[in-house]
């Protein structure tokens, strides 16, 4: 009987916790939750306390509608964007790093710091907050005359801005129902290689 009462003491401590604390942070985060662990060298308190404070900070924010008239004006400067690409990738990727900083704010989104906006969008949009990071990060290495990113890199962050634009654009139940087979902007055409195989229109 005490063999028993034992094997079942120590089973119980080794199951994981699940919790507000864990699991659930887990699964509202998924890969933003395993960036944080990372970034607190696997700690995985150090992370679910900044993770629950993002929740507490911005959990509640209620995003603003766009009308009609200003998604498709977005539309189409993204559409712009893309097709900027083709000739000056670097250009192209400063004005959809700017062109995203806007929706955010016109979304409702804070405004004032970078960092609180990458807070925020990791709270409503784990998935695709690091598509924002990589783009601003580019854009601003390529502002200030920095060399050694590629062509393709710079595709990939700027079709990854996209996911997190297209996201944005269709964010909450009207908004999406209308725009559930997604714009024609974001049907991908590819450009020819010797033109940087950048992305034209939309996929």
């Amino acid at each position: 009987m005490a063999v028993v009462v034992v094997a079942v003491v120590v089973l119980l401590v080794a199951l994981p916790t699940v919790g507000p604390g864990n699991g659930s942070l887990q699964r509202r985060f998924g890969p933003e939750y395993e960036r944080t662990v990372a970034r607190h060298d696997g700690d995985t308190k150090a992370a679910k306390k900044e993770l629950a404070e993002r929740v507490r900070q911005h959990g509640r924010l209620r995003v603003r509608p766009l009308t009609a008239g200003e998604r498709e004006t977005y539309e189409g400067k993204w559409a712009r964007v893309q097709e900027r690409f083709v000739d000056a990738p670097g250009t192209a990727l400063a004005e959809a790093d700017h062109l995203l900083t806007q929706l955010v704010h016109d979304r409702g989104y804070p405004s004032d710091a970078y960092d609180d906006q990458v807070a925020a969008l990791s709270v409503h949009h784990p998935r695709h907050v690091e598509a924002y990071r990589q783009l601003h990060g580019m854009a601003g290495h390529a502002a200030t005359g920095g060399t050694g990113t590629g062509t393709e890199e710079m595709r990939e962050a700027l079709l990854r801005g996209r996911d997190l634009f297209r996201e944005l654009l269709t964010a909450g139940p009207q908004d999406a129902a209308e725009h559930r087979a997604g714009p024609r902007l974001f049907r991908m055409r590819h450009s020819t290689p010797q033109r940087h195989a950048a992305t034209k229109g939309g996929a």
